[in-house]
Parts: C-alpha cells; sequence; structure tokens
C-alpha cells in the first residue's frame, strides 16, 4: 500500500512539473543581451584550435636572434632528449599560441636562453629572448614573466643569493617590462643544525 501511495505521488508530481506552462531555459532568468537584441556572437577559438606544437629545437637552431654560443650548447642530453622546455599560451593576443621556449645545460639545468616566438602569417618570428643567464620564462596569468637569479662573491653555481623576477606584457607589438620583484634566498637552508640550550 505504501509502494503505491509513493508511485502515485511521484506520478502527480510528474505531471504537474509538466503541465506548469514553463518556458524551459528561460525560468532560470533573462536571457543574455547578445540573444535579446537578436545578434550571434562569434564563437572563441577552443583551446586546440590555438594550439600549434612547434619543434623548439628546429626553431632555434635557424632563428638568426638567437646567439652562436646557446646554438653551440644546445646538443642532446640522452639520447636524442635536448634540454629545452616549452610552454603555449596567450601572451600578444596573436592567433594561435605564442611559444615561450627556455634552453638548459645538460649538466645542471641552468637557463642560458628563454625566447619567445608570435605567429605572423603561419610562421613563427621571435619577439622576445634573454641569454643573461641564469635565466627562466614562463607564462603567468597572461604575462610573461622572467626570471633572472644573481650570485653574490662566493656563491657556488648551486646556490645563488636570490632572484630577480620581471613581469613582460605585450604593448604596441613588443614587450614592455614592468616592476621587477627580487627574491632573496635563504642561507640557512642545508646549513648546520644549531646545538639546543641546555
Amino acid at each position: 500500500m505504501i509502494a503505491v501511495g509513493a508511485a502515485l505521488a511521484a506520478l502527480t508530481l510528474f505531471v504537474v512539473a509538466c503541465g506548469s506552462g514553463g518556458t524551459g531555459a528561460r525560468d532560470e532568468g533573462p536571457a543574455h543581451d547578445s540573444a535579446v537584441a537578436g545578434s550571434v556572437a562569434s564563437p572563441s577559438p577552443s583551446p586546440s584550435e590555438r594550439y600549434r606544437r612547434v619543434d623548439p629545437v628546429a626553431l632555434i637552431m635557424s632563428d638568426p636572434e638567437v646567439s652562436g654560443a646557446v646554438k653551440r650548447e644546445l646538443k642532446p642530453c640522452n639520447g636524442d632528449e635536448y634540454p629545452v622546455d616549452v610552454s603555449y599560451g596567450d601572451l600578444t593576443g596573436g592567433p594561435v599560441d605564442d611559444v615561450v621556449v627556455n634552453v638548459l645545460t645538460c649538466a645542471d639545468a641552468v637557463g642560458i636562453g628563454s625566447y619567445v616566438y608570435r605567429d605572423d602569417d603561419g610562421a613563427f618570428r621571435n619577439v622576445f629572448k634573454s641569454e643573461e643567464s641564469p635565466v627562466y620564462a614562463e607564462i603567468d596569468q597572461g604575462v610573461l614573466s622572467v626570471t633572472r637569479q644573481y650570485y653574490e662573491k662566493g656563491d657556488p653555481i648551486s646556490s645563488p643569493s636570490g632572484e630577480i623576477v620581471t613581469p613582460y606584457r605585450w604593448k604596441a607589438g613588443r614587450f614592455s617590462a614592468g616592476t621587477a620583484t627580487r627574491n632573496e634566498y635563504s642561507k640557512s637552508v642545508g646549513g648546520p643544525t644549531p646545538e639546543p640550550d641546555i
């Protein structure tokens, strides 16, 4: 008897919901302005349409803006694996994602060159370079973030004193540097452990 009552209650709710005279999705709120005005918004390109994979080694080796010293250092570390990091993202508002390439050393992965390539009529063109080693560039929320580590007298190569991080924004066809941030590394990490007080 309880099962029959539950089934009748469910059927009643279904009939009431279907007969409520609702207008579909518009019950959730007003339509978007473009729909009200009758205009059709052009769809944004999907991530797969913006992404175009490149061969970063070929890009670097064929680029006249890259120094001979960096090209000489760009050799495979293991087999055919080259010491390059590649990122794709929108930095310049171009038709496809820009490409950020970092060239590193094999031995200690120190950045010796950072470059940004922008699509220009189907070919990637160098629009930014930094070869002040150690350097590393990355995309941070649509901004090019370039990190340069610095050393003070006596610092071993494995322990820089800190880093300077500079944001670059695309303006009037070129990257402009913003205000840099200086981060000093702690010298206590890995140092001797202090004696406990007794």
